[in-house]
């Protein structure tokens, strides 16, 4: 009677499985856009530093067009 009130009659719940691999893929999705999003805020940093090292002072800068 336990199990029949936990929800555990005739084994997992489909619904369940389905939305835990959703979930487990939105993750996935998650966690490889943050590997993207570093190695893009990475190559800016680096753009950053050589931009500094050539003398261009970023903030005086005068815009293009304004």
């Amino acid at each position: 009677m336990a199990k029949a009130l936990l929800g555990y009659v005739g084994g997992p719940d489909p619904r369940l499985l389905a939305e835990m691999r959703r979930l487990q893929r939105r993750v996935q999705d998650l966690e490889a856009e943050l590997i993207r999003m570093q190695a893009e805020n990475d190559a800016l940093t680096v753009a950053s530093h050589e931009e500094s090292l050539l003398g261009i002072d970023v903030n005086h800068a005068e815009p293009a067009l304004a």
